[in-house]
């Protein structure tokens, strides 16, 4: 563990600029850099860097933060890690806080699990190589499909044997309760062994690292499940990963969007006729945490659905996931295939210019919710617009503070023959359902916490239609074109930069927490306005807090809207934070205060500094104070004034205002 006094002392003596500087090329812009984001795809920059204020934000994808975060985006580095390499720059040597020994020992074990896992995956698609590279059915089924060995080697596609127990060829140790840990080996219940995959084309998954994580197989001939996952491990959760993301995160910069197929063999056939920017759900229906991930690797995700009733089915639930996060800067479209078509199949027939041309007819968000809903009605009779006003109230109120909502709602109103007043009023009636905080994701405000539409339960994941296994043969050169012993990229295959980790896992290293996307925020409170204004104070001058007296707290504690601020106050002192970009460092991601901090720290970059700080945060305690006394005198003549102790509480704070307002006026001058 790092210290926390560590961590501030660092981002006082690093440049915010300096740092990102290293990697993105940054021009003058008023008090502020500005650049093209090294996080998203842009042609105008948007990426601010701060130097007063130490601390990045993009305009474009929200991403944000401070030094050390930026290094563990940008480069992928843990937050150990990017401390110690902005400390080496400055000189400084990193301590570590004291554990117990128990706790040492759990950490270790811990890291030489995960790193253990690690190796039993790699050594295990070693192995699925070579035995493709030996397999003339599985390398014939992979030509049928129309793959050549570049493609294959791009993805790293193997095959398992059709051995019971082939790992154990290269496991000695079969009983190594780690194979079954990282989901390669069952063990019955009767204690006996066997491999998970067997008669399968192997797809491997990466992280964001490219690290492999578990593995998809798909069986080549007829069985059941004919796809099947790597179960749910420490390294590997299916509602949080997306098969072909790494491998198609320089794709998906060149095309400009991001498609969402449905299975493994979709994302690799459209990668073989030039789509490179496809990804895969893993067997579960879409997720927040895969909308997350997607809205980070591009401001365009085109999702793609077969034309028939399970189609629009399954593009249904991938509409309720999106609602909470739908952002004014993204696009989000629905694409349907013509019937007895899957991606694989159309692109094959059509070919890739004919795919791209259909993704930019796909429905907008908007015109899919619309027209679907109406769909369901019968619109012409104030029945069937009554029902269906009924079905879209709580969808309505799942949306994303937005201009889009907006929008969303207008039309709807019109289609269902409400005025927007009146539609308005039926919101109004409506009770928002409740989520599991943990789940919540953050407002686009940042001040309000939204809750998000539930995830669907995990289905059987829809693959492409049963293929005619006709045998036609060995072709030795495909598997000369595959690498031998490890994969690796095919000529002409560039490599993209890093891709970042997921914003916001700052401090999982530090804290145990970690943050999907912008942190999920345990609650939602409102911010006043006198509530924001000295939260704005406070961000952008921490040194305030060392001015506070015992008069000044006891104001503020005393003020129920005032609790963030006060939140604020301690966050400063225990950490002593000495800029905005340290103070998010320091901010509990998990915590109210978190989500405040960026939209105020964001709100900040464009304004100059204030020539007086303190003498704003006299006048803002002034009217706190004033405001405070002011209400209790109005609650006293709303009682009459009847009893002489209630008249004579008036006068003490009569005569307590010309007092403040006198010494007020003498502090001014």
């Amino acid at each position: 563990m790092i210290p926390e006094s560590f961590v501030q002392e660092l981002l006082a003596r690093v440049d915010v600029v300096d740092v990102v500087g290293r990697y993105v090329q940054l021009r003058k812009g008023g008090a502020n850099l500005l650049g093209l984001c090294p996080f998203h795809n842009e042609k105008s920059p948007s990426f601010t860097v701060s130097p007063t204020k130490q601390f990045y934000h993009c305009f474009g994808c929200g991403a944000h933060g401070s030094a050390i975060s930026f290094l563990m985006e940008h480069t992928g580095a843990s937050f150990p890690e990017a401390v110690r390499s902005l400390a080496a720059t400055v000189g400084m040597t990193v301590p570590e806080a004291q554990r117990s020994p128990r706790q040492r020992a759990a950490d270790a074990r811990r890291k030489d699990e995960l790193t253990r896992q690690h190796h039993i995956l790699e050594a295990a698609q070693a192995h699925y190589l070579r035995q493709l590279k030996q397999s003339p059915i599985a390398i014939d089924y992979l030509k049928r499909r129309g793959l050549d060995g570049e493609t294959a080697a791009r993805f790293g596609l193997g095959w398992t044997g059709t051995e019971r127990r082939g790992l154990a060829a290269v496991f000695p140790q079969y009983e190594d309760n780690q194979l079954v840990e990282s989901g390669l080996v069952i063990e019955s219940e009767d204690g006996r062994r066997y491999d998970r995959f067997r008669s399968r084309i192997m797809f491997p998954i990466r992280n964001a690292k490219g690290n492999i994580i578990g593995f998809g197989g798909r069986l080549i001939e007829k069985g059941e499940p004919k796809y099947l996952n790597s179960p749910e491990t420490t390294l590997f959760s299916k509602g949080h990963e997306l098969y072909g993301l790494w491998e198609g995160r320089q794709g998906i910069r060149k095309e400009g969007f991001v498609l969402i197929v449905e299975g493994y063999m979709d994302v690799v056939a459209l990668s073989q006729h030039g789509l490179h920017n496809a990804v895969a759900t893993l067997g579960t229906a879409t997720t927040e945490h895969h909308i997350t991930k997607l809205m980070r690797a591009s401001d365009r995700l085109v999702f793609c659905f077969d034309g028939d009733a399970a189609g629009r089915k399954a593009a249904w639930r991938a509409l309720n996931t999106c609602l909470p996060l739908v952002r004014d800067d993204v696009s989000i479209r629905f694409m349907f295939l013509p019937d007895k078509h899957d991606p694989d199949s159309y692109v094959r027939e059509h070919g890739a210019q004919a795919f791209r041309d259909q993704a930019q007819e796909a429905y907008a968000l908007s015109r899919f919710f619309l027209d679907e809903l109406a769909s369901r009605h019968r619109m012409d009779e104030a029945e069937g617009r009554a029902a269906c006003v009924h079905e879209a109230l709580p969808m309505l109120l799942e949306l994303a503070d937005s201009t889009l909502k907006v929008q969303i709602q207008h039309e709807f109103a019109r289609m269902v023959l409400l005025t927007p007043d009146e539609l308005a009023q039926r919101l109004s009636t409506v009770e928002p359902p409740r989520r599991p905080a943990a789940d919540r994701p953050p407002a686009q405000d940042g001040l309000v916490a939204r809750p998000p539409v539930a995830s669907e339960p995990p289905s059987a994941q829809a693959g492409p239609a049963p293929f005619d296994d006709g045998f036609e043969g060995f072709d030795a050169s495909f598997a000369d074109s595959m690498p031998m012993e490890h994969w690796q990229e095919p000529q002409g295959w560039q490599e993209a930069p890093a891709q970042p980790r997921e914003r916001g896992a700052w401090r999982g290293d530090r804290k145990g927490k970690s943050r999907q996307g912008a942190a999920p925020v345990m609650g939602s409170r409102a911010v006043t306005p006198m509530a924001k204004r000295l939260l704005r104070l406070l961000i952008a001058h921490p040194a305030l807090v060392g001015s506070l007296g015992d008069q000044q707290l006891e104001i503020l504690a005393q003020s129920p809207h005032l609790r963030l601020v006060q939140e604020l106050i301690a966050l400063t002192n225990i950490s002593a934070a000495r800029h905005a970009g340290a103070l998010l460092e320091a901010v509990d991601p998990d915590s109210d205060l978190a989500p405040v901090l960026q939209s105020l720290a964001t709100e900040l970059l464009g304004e100059d500094e204030l020539p007086d700080p303190q003498g704003e945060w006299r006048d803002a305690l002034h009217r706190i104070e004033l405001d405070a006394i002011k209400a209790e005198q109005s609650s006293l003549v709303e009682t009459g004034l009847r009893e002489p102790e209630q008249r004579q509480r008036y006068q003490e704070l009569t005569r307590r205002i010309a007092l403040l307002n006198a010494a007020y006026t003498r502090q001014v001058k």
